[in-house]
C-alpha cells in the first residue's frame, strides 16, 4: 500500500517520523511531503535525513495553507496535485490543521485517494468558526484520526458519522524513555535534597489574539501565580522551566521570563531549549502542564519517566491523567486550584509515587509505538477495502472509536 503522508515541518514533529518509521517496517511505500528551506539548515530541516534514514521517500513542498499570504495557494495546489499524480498514492494522511486544508482544497471534494486527517490536537475544534470551516471542506473520502478522545467525541458531536472516525494515539518509543538516576538537575541548580522542584516542560507560544487568547497557549503564566500560591505556605521550593520560544515568540518568552522574575524572583529559574530534557524530569518532585489546550501533550512524556503529574482537564489530557489514579487534573486558568494541586503532591510524597506509577504504567500501554503504529496500518486496511464502513466485529475495540462513542 503507497500511502502519502503530510507534514508542515522539516524541524519538528517527531512523532510523525516515528510513526512512519514503523509503518515502513510493516510493509508500507511511505512518502512524505514537506518544506526542505528551513532558514537554519541549508540542506533542509534536520528531519529531512532521519525520514530517509527510516525508509521514507522524501518530497521536498511545503502544503500548508499560507493562511497569511493565501494568494499562494493557488500554485501551492498545482504543485500539490502534481504530486499526488506522481505518487498515486492509495491513502493521502494529513497530520496538520493546515495541511488537511490544502489536502482538500486541492484535490477538491470528490476525488478518490482516502484521505486521512490525523488531528495532533483539539486546539481548533474548540472554536466553533474554524471547526466549522475545517468539517465544511471534507468530502467522501475523508476520514478522521483523533488522537484523544476528546477529539473524536467533538467530531461526532459536530455530526461526523462514527463510521468515519477512529482512535489511535501518537506513539513513541518506549524504551527511550527509561528514567534517569536523580540528581543531574539538582547539582546544575545548587539546589539541596530537601527544595521541592516544580517543573514544566514548553515551548512559550505566543498568545493568539484572533481565538481570543490574552495568556500563551501552554499557561507559563498560571504556573507563576499558582507557585506564588505555594510560595506563602512552602517557601523552600522553585519553579523550573524548561523550554524557549517557539515560531519566533522571542519577545513572548522574554516577557513571560520578566513576569516569572517579578511575581517569584530567584525561585523561577528558566532553562531554555534543553536536549536532555529526560535526564531532567527525574529530579521535578511533580510536573506541571497547565496547557489552555493540549492533546496528551507533556503529560505523556512525564508519566512516561513516572514522574508525579499534574495537568488541566482540557483534551486529551484525562486519557492519561485520571484522578486519583494516575495524577491530578485541575481547571485550566485557575491558578488557586493549581496551587492546592502542586500542595498535596508535595505534601503526600508517598500517594504522588503511586499515582506516577500507574500513570506511568497507563502512558506505555495507549503509547508505545508498537501498538500504535499497528493501529494505523489496520485502519489503513479497513479504508482501502471499503472508506471504513464496516460492522463493528471487524474493528479492534483498542482503536475504534465508534463502538465506544455509541456506548457513551
Amino acid at each position: 500500500m503507497r500511502v502519502l503522508q503530510l507534514v508542515k515541518t522539516s524541524v519538528g514533529a517527531a512523532w510523525a517520523l516515528c510513526q512512519m518509521r514503523e509503518l515502513v517496517r510493516l510493509g508500507m511505500d511511505v512518502h512524505v511531503a514537506l518544506p526542505f528551506d528551513d532558514p537554519n539548515f541549508s540542506y533542509g530541516g534536520p528531519m529531512v535525513e532521519k525520514y530517509r534514514l527510516a525508509g521514507v521517500t522524501v518530497h521536498d513542498l511545503q502544503t500548508d495553507f499560507p493562511i497569511r499570504k493565501p494568494h499562494r495557494f493557488p500554485a501551492m495546489a498545482r504543485e500539490f496535485r502534481r504530486l499526488v499524480d506522481q505518487i498515486n498514492p492509495d491513502i493521502i494522511h494529513s497530520h496538520f490543521v493546515g495541511t488537511t486544508l490544502t489536502m482538500r482544497l486541492a484535490l477538491g471534494k470528490t476525488s478518490t485517494p482516502i484521505r486521512i486527517f490525523q488531528v495532533p490536537g483539539p486546539l481548533h475544534l474548540e472554536h466553533p468558526f474554524f471547526r466549522t470551516a475545517e468539517i465544511l471542506t471534507a468530502g467522501p473520502s475523508d476520514v478522521w484520526i483523533g488522537s484523544c478522545t476528546w477529539t473524536c467525541q467533538r467530531y461526532q458531536q459536530s455530526g461526523i458519522d462514527p463510521n468515519r472516525l477512529f482512535l489511535s494515539y501518537y506513539g513513541t518509543d518506549i524504551d527511550h524513555t527509561v528514567p534517569q538516576k536523580t540528581g543531574k538537575l539538582r547539582q546544575e541548580l545548587g539546589l539541596s535534597e530537601t527544595t521541592k522542584i516544580v517543573g514544566m516542560v514548553a515551548y512559550c507560544y505566543g498568545p493568539k489574539w484572533y481565538v481570543g487568547q490574552t495568556r500563551g497557549l501552554k499557561g507559563h503564566e498560571d504556573l507563576i501565580d499558582a507557585l506564588a500560591l505555594c510560595l506563602e505556605s512552602n517557601p523552600d521550593l522553585v519553579g523550573v522551566f524548561v523550554g524557549g520560544a517557539w515560531a519566533g515568540a522571542d519577545a513572548y518568552a522574554a516577557k513571560v521570563q520578566a513576569y516569572g522574575r517579578k511575581k517569584l524572583g530567584n525561585k523561577a529559574i528558566f532553562l531554555g531549549n534543553r536536549s536532555d530534557v529526560a535526564e531532567l524530569y527525574p529530579d521535578f518532585d511533580v510536573a506541571v502542564h497547565p496547557s489552555h489546550s493540549e492533546n496528551v501533550g507533556g503529560a505523556a512524556e512525564s508519566l512516561m519517566l513516572g514522574v508525579p503529574t499534574i495537568a488541566t482537564d482540557v483534551g486529551g489530557f484525562p486519557d492519561l491523567v485520571i484522578p486519583g489514579k494516575t495524577g491530578w487534573l485541575v481547571p485550566p486558568k485557575n491558578p488557586p486550584w493549581l496551587a492546592c494541586a502542586i500542595l498535596d503532591v508535595l505534601e503526600n510524597p508517598d500517594k504522588a509515587r503511586r499515582r506516577a506509577l500507574q500513570g506511568q504504567d497507563l502512558a506505555r500501554e495507549l503509547l508505545s509505538i508498537d501498538n500504535t503504529a499497528p493501529q494505523i496500518a489496520d485502519i489503513y486496511r479497513l479504508l482501502a477495502e471499503n472508506l471504513g464502513i464496516h460492522s463493528e466485529d471487524e474493528c479492534r475495540p483498542n482503536f475504534r472509536i465508534a463502538s465506544f462513542l455509541k456506548s457513551q
